[in-house]
């Protein structure tokens, strides 16, 4: 079968691999359908790692995902084949002290589709995962708008995380992907007011249309100045989801006293600094997101009920032959890209 496989920095290749079978009695087969490019797999692209997670060459990348189900298991009993699929590509164990507490995120030996040391990737004809790992879309829902419910865990996570949003005022620093899903999500839970930056204009007009309240391009304004003279107490929750150390500044200073600070971006550096005094006067409270816990059916069930509506992120549509490109044009943020799907 094919594969999309990252050989070396910034070098993608289309190779035939090895066909995969099921293994389990609650494994499923499914034939991929359409991926997603996710900022993790640029950063892989970019760089070779994330943090210590360092990409041994090759690698299948890729875990943002949707196919159908082409077979299964002797013990599957919620999927038959021909059913079409989201998937969680994040693999618990379900006995150690993390997953028993609920936090399956943070499982001791998680297995994660698509990072080095874990899994090969989803980019690829076909994949085997368990069956508690797939999802049955609606009728009516896209392989596409299928593959955009991962990313949109995260952001309905951080918001999870963060609390209650129904009256609050909210400050999204960087509106890629995580930071639109976030915005998405705010909305759906009433938040009142959302302030959006982003370096990019377009991705600033994207927010405006679908949420956004204000939006404002932090390398040509002074978006601290202009937020707080709009909002003089400052904001109750600032989620920083572009990976920016200079976007963490701004946080600080527009998070109002006893206000919540959120990350949610993946940083290329390996360390965070923050102003102390600033951080313990006004005694602020830093949430990190690690990517999300248990929220997949959610999001699948709010996009199918229209609750959520995402699909204006999916900017750009590529051939598995094209794949080398398309990360190309992700990588540079070309071509005004959100989103970009390959099609397998």
């Amino acid at each position: 079968m094919k594969a999309v496989l990252l050989s070396d920095i910034k070098k993608i290749e289309i190779r035939d691999v090895p066909p995969v079978h099921i293994e389990e009695d609650t494994d499923v087969l499914i034939k991929v359908g359409v991926v997603g490019i996710c900022g993790s797999d640029i950063h892989y692209y970019k760089q070779g790692k994330i943090g210590d997670q360092i990409i041994t060459f090759p690698q299948i990348i890729g875990h943002e995902m949707a196919g159908t189900v082409e077979q299964v298991g002797k013990k599957v009993s919620k999927l038959k084949p021909g059913d079409t699929v989201a998937v969680d590509p994040s693999i618990s164990c379900f006995a150690c002290d993390q997953c028993k507490a609920g936090r399956l995120h943070t499982c001791r030996n998680l297995k994660f589709v698509g990072c080095p040391g874990q899994l090969e990737g989803c980019l690829t004809e076909y994949i085997v995962l368990p069956e508690e790992n797939c999802f049955i879309l609606p009728d009516h829902m896209s392989l596409e708008t299928g593959a955009l419910c991962e990313p949109l865990t995260v952001g309905y996570y951080a918001v999870q995380r963060t609390g209650n949003m129904e009256g609050k005022s909210i400050g999204i620093l960087g509106a890629g992907p995580i930071g639109l899903s976030v915005i998405l999500s705010c909305m759906m839970k009433n938040a009142r007011i959302v302030y959006v930056t982003d370096i990019l204009d377009y991705r600033c007009h994207l927010a405006l249309q679908h949420g956004a309240h204000w939006a404002g391009n932090p390398d040509r304004n002074d978006i601290v100045d202009t937020i707080i003279k709009s909002e003089p107490y400052q904001l109750d929750v600032v989620f920083e989801c572009c990976g920016k150390q200079e976007a963490l500044d701004q946080a600080f200073l527009l998070v109002k006293p006893g206000g919540i600070v959120t990350i949610a971006g993946i940083p290329e550096f390996d360390y965070y600094r923050f102003p102390a005094n600033v951080v313990r006067r006004k005694e602020i409270c830093i949430q990190q997101v690690r990517r999300q816990n248990d929220c997949t059916s959610h999001v699948v069930r709010a996009v199918g009920n229209g609750l959520i509506k995402p699909d204006f992120m999916i900017t750009h549509h590529f051939s598995l032959k094209d794949t080398g490109r398309a990360f190309e044009i992700v990588s540079g943020y070309k071509e005004n890209v959100v989103k970009a799907m390959i099609h397998l």
